[in-house]
């Protein structure tokens, strides 16, 4: 057989398993459908029949058990030479169960018998009134009786010629109508090796029956015994191994049976979850739909509100060109035809139409624009219970109206977060509203561009945005703020960035002797002293400020920042106060 070829795996997906197969998995093969003829067992204890086994396509597998295996022979048909540590292996697929099926040296034949089924057969024959079912003697004519003794089956001649031979003449003869309420009928085993001796005897060396032939040939040196006396031996040792596996039966069945459970419980939920995903998919879609169609109201009365705008300034145009032109065309006719004396006659109505005419204000662009745009992303609230998105927005931004506000637009210190608001308007100068805009940041030191300071946008959604930045050094930065890429009012703008904020090292207090408690050595920046050698400032006396102040630098704000400069730390005699 080519090792290349595949195993027929179509087939095994389409047969049914052991328990859907009922009472006919005992007596039909799950193959062919009709009654097993030579049954064979698999290892995975299915039962095929022989000819049903040989129809199907073997696969070469490799086999690493080496030389000494017990499926190696020399001059196997299923072997070729191989190494020592890797030989081909043909097998089969168990068209029930898809296990592996090893093949022995005799091929498909060499398998185990399933002497359970050939009786479960013949059972089930002889129900049928005995049909298909041969003369055991001749191979020839139908059944007619069953020969107890011999456990033979019997055609009416052969049952005849039996009668008569002396050996068989007191043999048991049963008529097949007899046997159907049998649930077991014996029939001899023989010896494949001897096919004339029945097997009665085991060999417990090689683990298996043998007859009296074999005994007295290849077994004579075994330990051989009856079957009747080795039974319960290896009957026991099955029934250990039974026992081990009825729990596994037991608790896969139970496992089976809570997946079964589960798989209703999960058929519930998911129809559960189908339905709420149906109730909110339905209720948001009419949601959207609603807001869909408010949207499109709302944009057929901005269309309506921006068209009878532009109807009403045009005809307020057309109106004023009118009058210009009948101005313009009446002045050049009496200017051209008409006489000196009509010329002066009309000059006063006409002068004072044309001076009417040029004081009248007028814009020459449309009054409103098409700036219409649907904002996909924006919230435009709740729709029965559902966030909606999308409104449609008519305001447009203006960079030249968009102003810049807070307190350290142009003030800031190292390695502390400054910032400011960028408040954005339309050409009318009100508020957008809405966020969505592109803003553009840049922070550069005058004397380092090349290394600018990493700016922070914050949208407000509201109109305004919350602009920050962080500058590691003090020095002069120019700060550029861009919308829609233009620069907005008062950009670009310089920032002085000074150094971090420095505490004062003193007290504050009112004056050098209060806050000593009388130290005559405790000084003050303020400069101040007192008589009978304080070197400190007192209430009343020369150099005091007449108010409290900082002993450190002698400024007067409590918040303000310490300017003393003598130093990285100020004199001890300015200090002590703090001490103390």
């Amino acid at each position: 057989m080519s090792e290349n070829r595949k195993p027929l795996l179509g087939i095994v997906s389409k047969l049914p398993s052991g328990t859907a197969l009922g009472n006919s998995g005992k007596t039909h093969c799950p193959l062919c459908f009709g009654l097993f003829k030579a049954p064979r067992l698999l290892p995975c204890l299915h039962t095929v029949c022989t000819t049903c086994l040989e129809q199907l396509e073997p696969f070469s597998v490799v086999d690493i058990r080496g030389g000494d295996s017990d499926t190696s022979s020399e001059g196997s048909i299923f072997q070729e030479l191989k190494p020592r540590s890797l030989q081909s292996q043909i097998g089969l697929l168990c068209p029930v169960c898809d296990a592996q099926v090893d093949l022995p040296m005799g091929g498909v034949k060499a398998l185990t018998i399933d002497h359970l089924a050939v009786n479960d057969v013949m059972l089930e024959s002889l129900r049928g009134e005995g049909q298909g079912l041969v003369c055991d003697l001749c191979n020839d004519r139908e059944v007619e009786k069953r020969c107890q003794t011999c456990k033979a089956n019997l055609c009416h001649f052969c049952c005849q010629a039996h009668r008569r031979q002396k050996k068989t003449t007191y043999h048991t003869m049963v008529d097949l109508k007899d046997l159907k309420s049998y649930s077991r009928i014996g029939k001899p085993i023989l010896c494949p090796v001897h096919p004339a001796e029945e097997l009665r005897l085991f060999c417990e060396f090689c683990d298996r029956p043998v007859c009296r032939d074999c005994v007295v040939g290849e077994h004579r040196e075994h330990p051989c015994d009856f079957t009747s006396n080795v039974i319960h031996k290896h009957g026991d040792s099955v029934r250990e191994l039974l026992k081990g596996t009825q729990p596994h039966v037991e608790a896969l069945e139970e496992a089976l049976a809570q997946i079964n459970v589960m798989n209703s419980a999960l058929q519930k939920r998911v129809e559960a979850v189908a339905a709420d995903v149906q109730t909110f998919s339905e209720g948001y879609i009419k949601a959207i739909e609603e807001h869909r169609d408010k949207l499109l109201k709302q944009l057929e009365d901005i269309r309506i509100q921006k068209e009878n705008s532009l109807q009403l300034q045009k005809a307020q145009l057309e109106q004023l060109l009118a009058d210009m032109r009948t101005g313009v065309e009446f002045t050049e006719h009496l200017l051209t035809s008409g006489s000196d004396l009509e010329i002066l006659i009309t000059k006063g109505v006409v002068v004072e139409r044309l001076k009417k005419l040029n004081k009248v204000q007028y814009s020459a662009r449309p009054g409103v624009n098409d700036k219409i745009r649907f904002c996909p992303q924006e919230k435009a609230g709740q729709c029965h219970g559902y966030e909606i998105y999308g409104t449609i927005n008519t305001k447009e931004v203006d960079p030249a109206k968009c102003v810049l506000q807070g307190e350290d637009l142009h003030r800031a210190r190292e390695k502390q977060t400054a910032s400011f608001t960028l408040l954005c308007k339309d050409a009318a100068g009100e508020i957008m509203g809405r966020g969505g805009d592109n803003i553009q940041v840049a922070v550069l030191p005058k004397d380092k561009k090349d290394s600018p300071v990493r700016p922070m946008v914050q949208d407000n959604k509201d109109g305004t945005y919350y602009i920050s930045y962080t500058p590691k050094e003090p020095g002069v930065y120019t700060v550029w703020v861009c919308v829609k890429e233009q620069h907005v009012q008062g950009s670009p703008f310089t920032v002085t960035v000074r150094r971090k904020h420095r505490p004062h090292p003193g007290v504050f207090h009112c004056c050098t002797f209060c806050s000593s408690g009388g130290q005559k050595t405790a000084r003050c920046a303020c400069g101040g002293t007192m008589p009978g050698g304080y070197l400190g400032c007192g209430h009343g006396h020369k150099g005091h400020p007449g108010r409290p102040h900082w002993s450190c630098c002698g400024k007067f704000n409590e918040k303000s920042e310490c300017t003393w400069t003598g130093g990285q730390s100020a004199p001890r005699s300015l200090l002590r106060t703090v001490a103390l």
